[in-house]
């Protein structure tokens, strides 16, 4: 049988790991289709979704803003944020408000985050710097606070920061919602019956994962930069879960907010509606 190569994308971190764990070492059988694991950072796989690069990519929900031409939300994959989501850090006590046209270090301007965070701090100083250097960036003087993604929101404590915001309590709090974070989305002009097979594999996958957590965790731990099992667990829970499974109408509520509220104060340059493949 002739393959066909689909490219996944998505960020070199235990959750990610652990959804597409079954297509990684190959726990499915996926018919014509080869997938081939792109691992980059978050931001990266944002940017290289604006040129449309790879088939299947993970995105932060403010990156889709710029590529529903291009893309289409998978009903599958999310990375959504129960009342926590990434969080504002310094090395002192701070009002986050008085952070208010400060330097702070973000992990990318098109992550879900920094568009949360203008929602919250209209106006500060956005330091640009990889995920993983936004700790250095308020050792070494760069910035005065850092915005937090990944496994930093637990591990933050052991640098010596001290957490000043979660933006996604902020969020719930202001609107009973979940906090989107990341998708998963698959090029449009694959056609919708590829789209619509690549994401039966995509949906097996997490499902598998699920149903086999030890066995995907200990595959997805080597891409948790040191943190033990007990923590990466922790984190896998978090953004790995019946949410992750499927897109339910709290989480669709929540992701409308989301760009409606972007739009509303010019984060955004457009207003979104999300469009979604059918699960």
């Amino acid at each position: 049988m002739e393959t066909r190569l689909i490219r996944v994308g998505h960020s070199p971190d235990p959750d990610d790991a652990f959804m597409f764990y079954a297509l990684a070492k190959e726990r499915l059988y996926t018919g014509e289709f080869r997938f081939q694991h792109i691992l980059e950072a978050i931001e990266v796989l944002n940017s290289w979704a604006i040129e449309g690069r790879l088939e299947v990519t993970a995105l932060s929900v403010h990156a889709y803003t710029y590529v529903t031409d291009r893309y289409i939300l998978l009903p599958h994959g999310a990375s959504i944020g129960r009342n926590y989501g990434p969080i504002l850090v310094a090395k002192r006590p701070l009002d986050p408000a008085e952070l208010r046209g400060r330097r702070i270090a973000i992990p990318g301007r098109l992550t879900t985050a920094s568009l949360v965070l203008r929602l919250y701090l209209d106006e500060f100083q956005a330091v640009e710097v990889p995920f993983e250097r936004v700790f250095d960036a308020v050792n070494n003087g760069e910035a005065d606070a850092a915005l937090v993604i990944h496994e930093g929101q637990l591990t933050f404590e052991a640098g010596g920061f001290i957490k000043l915001l979660d933006l996604g309590a902020w969020w719930y709090e202001k609107t009973a919602l979940p906090l989107p974070l990341g998708a998963n989305a698959i090029r449009k002009d694959l056609g919708e019956s590829c789209c619509l097979e690549v994401s039966r594999y995509l949906q097996a996958s997490i499902d598998y994962g699920l149903a086999h957590r030890q066995e995907a965790l200990q595959y997805a731990i080597q891409f948790g930069r040191g943190m033990e099992e007990a923590l990466a667990d922790r984190f896998v829970g978090m953004y790995v879960n019946d949410d992750t499974r499927s897109w339910n109408q709290e989480s669709k509520q929540g992701l409308e907010r989301l760009l409606n509220a972007a739009w509303e104060q010019g984060v955004i340059t457009k207003p979104i509606c999300p469009e979604f493949l059918p699960a």
